[in-house]
């Protein structure tokens, strides 16, 4: 009986997240009610919800989610893959380490959005860059995510390893990969959020369809319509919210196989 209850407890939602929004619409609201603020820079919050069900009731809004959810999620996969088989060989490699690790370093210093000029002059502000700069904003992480966790293999794992006559295959799929799941789906949630971030910002700085969630609130600007730029930002910040939610259980399923931490 304790058992399911204990289990009801922890599927109960805590409904002490909504402190923060609540209030701050509460003051939002008055603010502008009384009109204390400037209504035309801090919009009253119906005015963003008529705006916000105009959007819901236009068809290009959906076509936008979908190209914005394609490109997050081709690029994050194309950085991903990237990603652990760079952080893998880097890890498991001296040779390796010595001749990409300088340089991996060295390039992650550099802020992503200042490779947008040369990225735009190469391959356009179409599709390609899109997706390619989602990938490179996912590589980062899931490299460095990954390096951490192969070199968290201890030298005792490797001995017992040895000791039963692994192959170098069997060593990177029976031993490295398992023991280094932990971090490498951390840097893959990491680079997930990251990817959707560049995502938003790939399509409100290489404008060229129009199209996108990032568009949305580029259009917002181009009209003065604050409006539609806090509709815009409240829908990227839910779906962003949705993909780290997904990413949470996911991982937390992934990694049942682990014993439980003591108490």
């Amino acid at each position: 009986m304790s058992d399911t209850n204990t289990r009801s407890t922890k599927r109960q939602y805590d409904w002490r997240g909504l402190v923060l929004p609540v209030a701050f619409i509460a003051l939002w609201y008055a603010l502008t009610s009384l009109k204390l603020v400037n209504t035309k820079l801090i919009v009253p919050p119906a005015g963003v919800v008529t705006t916000g069900i105009k959007e819901l009731g236009n068809p290009d809004f959906y076509i936008g989610i979908g190209l914005s959810l394609w490109r997050d999620l081709s690029g994050f996969a194309l950085g991903a893959l990237a990603g652990v088989t760079v952080g893998a060989l880097i890890g498991v490699s001296r040779l390796a380490d010595k001749i990409i690790g300088p340089t991996f370093h060295t390039a992650r210093q550099i802020s992503l959005f200042a490779w947008l000029p040369l990225l735009s002059a190469m391959v356009g502000t179409g599709e390609l860059s899109k997706v390619i700069f989602i990938g490179f904003s996912a590589f980062y992480p899931v490299v460095l995510g990954t390096l951490e966790g192969v070199r968290g293999v201890t030298s005792g794992q490797a001995e017992v390893a040895k000791v039963y006559g692994f192959t170098r295959q069997q060593l990177l799929t029976k031993l490295i990969l398992p023991a280094a799941s932990p971090q490498i789906l951390s840097g893959l949630r990491l680079g997930l959020i990251y990817a959707w971030l560049a995502t938003i910002g790939a399509e409100f700085l290489l404008v060229d369809d129009g199209q996108g969630l990032g568009n949305t609130v580029f259009k917002g600007r181009m009209a003065f319509n604050v409006e539609l730029i806090l509709f815009g930002l409240l829908a990227i910040a839910l779906i962003g919210n949705t993909f780290n939610r997904l990413a949470d259980r996911a991982e937390k399923r992934l990694l049942r196989w682990r014993a439980p931490t003591a108490r």
